[in-house]
């Protein structure tokens, strides 16, 4: 089974950040999942290489845009590496594949009378690459995300006729599975509602894009472009590319994960230009909350921008992964709190799952000769057994919903349950009594057990944690052995060596 799950295609006006981070965070983990859990996955990233605003900053950097473009395109592949990215495709607009697929599109959108030449006359925000509808004061109005001055448009367009796909448009996003999360959809709901209106799908102004079809001065919009890498993406053959092909090989995409302010384009715009070529729409599209940092939105002019690459090499790439990615709930808005996170990376991951492991690690490598003790079956306490079950049916449910905060939790939420079960077990008191051996025994095992299970399933959320627990518990996982079946309980293995335990994370420092 064939799963698509694909990250925003990002501008190259400038270096990744924290925000490009934290949506490829997001589809890295559910594509880690679905993997384990035994899908064909195709995980698509890339860049958007195209428009005004890329013609603009290569311009102003005094190169031109297809050197801007090979540069800080290969600053977002060197940046997905050093994350541990797992997508198997990347996407480039300035691709000759990919403006071969483009252009297919277009013969196909226009055979359907769905394109004709108009006149655009409005004001354009050269940082979204979108006109603005009806500013309220037209001689000093701001976009309200990038805060710099509109221009005013007045030239030849190409148009697509989006109000023909009023209704279809309408009954599509009504359906509840197609935008996550609620409110998401209510906004679109309320957008659509007003009536859809056409929109120009070329530039004449705009150099730096792809040429139109037997169209003179004309590039294709930006938007236009850009969603088409989906499909581009997903093509087999790159020496002989088509839509066809690129069907057959997993279109349509499972999930569009997005921020919230390009929700539009891939709700509304893009289910209607497919459906103009005859093609089917995306399954889901999940336009996620923005990031702030210390309750401020970040931005150049205040000064505190985060630098992804700053916090990767000052905290590591497991703490970032675990506060982003469990701290926020998807689809809010979520705020970068250095307290915070420093406190949860400590609580969590150091002492809740770190501490646990490397305790009873110990115990059981001092107590029974460095080795997993024995298990009696005369003693019945299944108290962690059923625990670990309830926690595993959480985690995979949450994990289908895209509840990636709520499963992040019920692993915490096990650690701690283990750790309290310890606790009122005492087995270091028990031990010192010969007749309680076989009752420890069964402690330890059922501690560690867990453990191992709490290693799983941080799996497709903090990869080399896990890879960590696993190693201190004798290198158990198979990866070759299907990873659900794995999280059925009593796989550790009795009397198996146990290596010397270390801390699997270590503890940060307050500034």
């Amino acid at each position: 089974m064939s799963f698509v799950i694909t990250t925003p295609l990002y501008y190259v006006n400038d270096k990744p950040h924290l925000g490009s981070i934290y949506t490829t965070l997001i589809c890295d983990s559910i594509a880690r999942f679905k993997r384990l859990s035994g899908d064909n996955v195709i995980f698509i990233t890339g860049v958007d290489e195209h428009g005004l605003k890329i013609q603009r900053t290569a311009s102003n950097k005094g190169v031109d845009p297809q050197s801007h473009c090979d540069e800080i395109s290969d600053i977002f592949k060197q940046n997905w590496k050093s994350w541990d990215i797992t997508n198997n495709k990347f996407v480039r607009t300035s691709s000759q594949n990919h403006e071969s697929i483009v252009n297919e599109f277009y013969n196909r959108v226009k055979a359907s009378g769905d394109i004709y030449m108009g006149v655009q006359k409005g004001w354009y925000c050269v940082g979204c690459e979108e006109f603005k509808e009806n500013p309220e004061n037209l001689s000093s109005y701001k976009c309200p995300i990038h805060q710099k001055n509109l221009e005013w448009k007045n030239e030849e367009n190409l148009f697509f006729r989006l109000s023909k796909y009023q209704s279809q448009i309408e009954e599509l996003i009504n359906e509840p599975s197609f935008i996550y999360p609620k409110e998401r959809r209510n906004e679109i709901i309320n957008f659509v509602s007003k009536g859809l209106k056409d929109f120009s799908v070329s530039r004449t102004n705009v150099s730096w894009g792809i040429s139109v079809p037997d169209t003179k001065d004309h590039t294709f919009y930006v938007w236009f472009d850009a969603l088409l890498g989906y499909v581009s993406a997903i093509c087999p053959n790159m020496s002989d590319p088509s839509l066809e092909s690129s069907i057959n090989n997993g279109w349509p995409a499972d999930i569009h994960f997005i921020g919230k302010d390009i929700l539009r384009f891939h709700a509304v715009y893009w289910p209607a230009m497919l459906l103009s070529a005859g093609m089917d729409v995306p399954k889901r599209v999940f336009g996620h909350g923005f990031l702030t940092r210390e309750g401020q939105k970040m931005g150049k002019s205040l000064g505190n921008v985060l630098d992804p690459n700053l916090l990767l090499s000052k905290y590591g790439k497991e703490a970032v992964r675990w506060y982003l990615l469990k701290d926020i709930s998807l689809g809010s808005d979520g705020d970068f709190q250095n307290k915070r996170f420093v406190d949860i990376i400590n609580n969590d991951l150091a002492n809740t799952i770190g501490n646990l492991l490397n305790r009873t690690s110990s115990m059981s490598r001092k107590w029974f000769d460095n080795k997993v003790p024995d298990t009696y079956e005369l003693i019945i306490d299944n108290t962690l057994q059923l625990c670990c079950n309830e926690a595993v049916e959480k985690f995979i449910n949450h994990f289908n919903l895209y509840e990636l905060d709520l499963a992040a939790n019920v692993i915490l939420n096990l650690a701690i349950n283990t750790n309290l079960y310890l606790n009122e077990k005492q087995p270091w008191k028990l031990i010192k009594d010969e007749n309680n051996i076989s009752i420890v025994c069964n402690i330890i095992y059922d501690v560690l057990e867990s453990t191992r299970i709490i290693g799983l399933l941080l799996l497709p959320i903090l990869p080399d944690l896990s890879s960590k627990i696993n190693m201190q518990l004798g290198s158990l996982y198979n990866k070759n052995e299907s990873w659900n079946d794995q999280l059925n309980w009593g796989l550790l293995k009795s009397k198996s060596n146990l290596p010397a335990p270390y801390p699997i994370i270590e503890k940060l420092e307050y500034e």
